[in-house]
């Protein structure tokens, strides 16, 4: 690892960030596709995607509100 820059470390971070918010997403509902597409964004509410659905709004409902 000493040979890593921090870009590289950077990129491996975001990389581990948007794994964990596709778990979060498919643990609370979302369907494969659109947990994707929701962990890749990091501007939309990890909290809120998941509160949605916990308060029984259908997961493309949601998807619509929060892209």
């Amino acid at each position: 690892m000493a040979n890593r820059t921090t870009r590289d470390l950077l990129q491996v971070e975001s990389q581990d960030v948007v794994a964990w918010r596709l778990r979060q997403l498919l643990r609370a509902g979302y369907g494969r596709d659109a947990a994707q597409a929701l962990a890749e964004r990091p501007q939309i509410d990890l909290h809120l995607a998941t509160r949605l659905l916990g308060q029984g709004c259908p997961a493309q409902t949601a998807v619509r509100i929060l892209l």
